[in-house]
């Protein structure tokens, strides 16, 4: 509750800013679509309650949250734009704009804000105007149809670039707003336009395949095709393929997650065998796999699975496409597979030097170019980052996970991980997670620069 009221505070201010900068009237809404209007806001003289209380969709009640009109429509909007994880922008019966965007806590729903206060020229000419006897209906007869004209007429004006720029511009303020989950606006966004797809492939195999018919058999040859793109790092491609294969799965087995979930884990050994060419060894580091596995096994929606193998696709056609014309990369995908098997043992320089096929001080110098670090540095930060997995995945003590991961003690331990994440272990298991630097994919080709 406490988390709640800070979060009204904080969004309040906010939208003081908002409404001083655009003019818009502004609503907050909290986790359970409760309407709430910034006294500091001017609400009361804002061009949307000079229509609203009026509006022959007007619902009755003894305060302004319950006379609030079309209370519904706006919690409808809300709804959709918690579903696309953005902007919604969307218009009442009377014409008037209105634009939401959601607002998220560690990931979780926490509520929303709104905008509106402006017509556009054609709405005002045609929507306003055209039918005036059935849109100017006042609630109990407050006051005239041709006053009501002329508030309406009052309004400002707003074409549909600068509402377009208005609700995005609410989407940042949302967006600042949200805590502990910076990038789950992206990631519902990138959701939702992958499902999109799908659907459109979906709807497509109801024509081919209407009832009644032949079964669709699983497209085997589209696995060819994923590999192909994949060993030529083209991640349009991959994808474009994954999304057939997985339209396909949806299609024939509807509702099955657990089924289509072992169809994708065949889909992850089958991309994991992936290899720059014949005489390289460019398979996956089995940690790698293995991080892969566990997160299509734990997928708890469609949604999430598909994501899941948009990003593995994604991250080894990029693999691949940033070894394509680098100096060296044989010898730096032979010592990427080494380091990633050997990280939480004592490795040196010479060790991983020698698996390269460099001189020690060689291989060194392009490793730093490479990747902007140094190897220690880039040692110390796969050993935070799965340091990091079995703090949250496990119930082993400190002191053994700093002897897991190869740090020298727990007090090395602790100072390293807290140099990375900015807390102490201890705490970031306490609280369940937390940002660490700099760490993201493990995979060595991920930070080389193309020449």
């Amino acid at each position: 509750m406490e988390q709640e009221v800070n979060l009204k505070e904080k969004a309040a201010k906010i939208m003081f800013d908002y409404n001083q900068a655009t003019g818009s009237c502004i609503c907050i809404y909290d986790s359970a679509f409760k309407p709430d209007f910034p006294d500091r806001c001017g609400t009361e003289n804002s061009p949307e309650m000079k229509i609203c209380p009026y509006c022959k969709n007007n619902r009755q009640g003894s305060n302004l949250q319950d006379k609030y009109p079309c209370h519904e429509m706006h919690i409808n909007a809300v709804k959709e734009a918690n579903k696309k994880g953005g902007c919604h922008i969307y218009k009442c019966n009377t014409g008037l704009l209105f634009w939401t965007s959601p607002v998220y806590i560690k990931g979780n729903f926490a509520g929303a804000i709104r905008g509106s206060g402006f017509l556009t020229e054609k709405q005002k000419t045609v929507d306003i105007f055209s039918n005036a006897n059935d849109n100017f209906v006042m609630c109990n007869s407050e006051i005239s149809n041709e006053e009501f004209k002329e508030r309406v007429t009052s309004l400002p004006e707003a074409d549909g670039d600068k509402v377009q720029s208005m609700a995005e511009m609410m989407q940042l303020c949302a967006e600042s707003l949200s805590t502990g989950s910076e990038e789950y606006h992206e990631t519902i966004k990138r959701r939702t336009q992958q499902q999109e797809t799908i659907t459109k492939i979906i709807e497509e195999l109801k024509q081919q395949y209407p009832e009644n018919t032949d079964k669709l058999g699983y497209p085997l040859e589209k696995e060819k095709v994923l590999l192909s793109a994949l060993r030529k790092g083209d991640p349009a491609e991959a994808k474009k393929t994954l999304d057939e294969l997985l339209a396909v799965l949806f299609f024939t087995n509807p509702g099955q997650i657990k089924y289509v979930q072992l169809r994708a884990i065949e889909i992850v050994v089958l991309i994991s065998r992936v290899e720059i060419s014949p005489t390289q060894s460019g398979n996956l580091s089995m940690e790698v796999n293995s991080q892969n596995l566990k997160l299509v096994q734990e997928a708890k929606s469609i949604e999430e699975l598909t994501d899941i193998l948009h990003n593995i696709v994604d991250r080894v056609s990029g693999n691949i496409s940033s070894f394509k014309g680098i100096p060296h990369a044989a010898a730096l995908r032979k010592a990427e597979n080494f380091i990633m098997e050997n990280f939480t043992r004592k490795i040196s320089l010479k060790e991983i030097s020698a698996v390269a096929g460099l001189s020690p001080p060689y291989f060194s110098t392009i490793f730093k170019e490479e990747m902007g670090e140094n190897l220690s540095k880039y040692l110390n930060r796969l050993r935070v980052e799965k340091a990091s997995r079995l703090l949250l995945d496990t119930e082993m003590s400190l002191s053994e996970i700093a002897a897991c991961c190869c740090f020298e003690d727990q007090s090395w331990f602790s100072k390293i991980f807290k140099a990375y994440t900015g807390i102490s272990p201890g705490k970031y298991r306490n609280q369940g997670g937390g940002t660490i630097r700099n760490v993201g994919d493990s995979n060595l080709s991920e930070g080389f620069k193309k020449k």
